[in-house]
């Protein structure tokens, strides 16, 4: 991440694995270093039970959104580097970013406004959706296999479109309108060193 002074930072994931079964999933066939937890994992899409929370349904419902695909708590960047706890929901229609102290919507992003999504080829958490008519989001979840899987199915859906998914092990991204930013992944001892320079 960047710091105050503009240096950069760097992350060190460690990854923990699980014995979960289920299928391979189709966006990531021999393109990706996969961990054995994403490998054999059951999804189940919403982990928040976002029906018994009436402040996300009041969300959907003003947006006349209502069927929920996936839901989870994500790690979110800002424009300046910060991490924050979000909450992650994505419809047939859009990706909803709420903050979860205040449950107040920060974003709502179309589908179709959607061009692809970043990831690097590593076994790491991090990736970023570009939306070019806007700024893109980086975010970092233990369930990225999944949202990756129910984002191309759901453009597949809404759009009659396939999603674009471009695997590299460097990328850049616009944190914000103005600002352009390149994320560097690489294998390092006991899991994946990954740093967020601005360019």
């Amino acid at each position: 991440m960047e710091s105050d002074d503009g240096s950069d930072s760097e992350l060190l994931i460690r990854m923990k694995p699980s014995n979960n079964e289920s299928e391979d999933q189709e966006p990531f066939m021999g393109m990706k270093v996969r961990r054995r937890a994403s490998l054999h994992r059951d999804y189940r899409g919403d982990y928040l039970d976002v029906p018994s929370q009436s402040s996300l349904m009041k969300i959907l419902d003003k947006q006349g959104d209502r069927k929920v695909l996936f839901a989870d708590r994500i790690l979110k960047f800002t424009g300046t580097g910060k991490m924050k706890k979000r909450l992650l929901l994505i419809t047939d229609f859009a990706i909803y970013i709420v903050d979860p102290e205040i449950g107040a919507l920060k974003r709502r992003i179309a589908l179709a406004a959607v061009e692809k999504i970043c990831l690097s080829e590593l076994s790491d958490n991090f990736f970023a959706i570009i939306i070019p008519t806007e700024y893109d989001c980086l975010m970092a979840s233990t369930r990225k296999s999944e949202i990756v899987t129910v984002l191309v199915e759901a453009t597949k859906n809404a759009a009659d479109d396939e999603l674009e998914v471009n695997f590299s092990n460097r990328f850049k991204y616009h944190a914000a309108a103005e600002v352009v930013k390149e994320v560097h992944f690489e294998e390092a001892e006991g899991g994946i060193r990954t740093r967020i320079l601005k360019k």
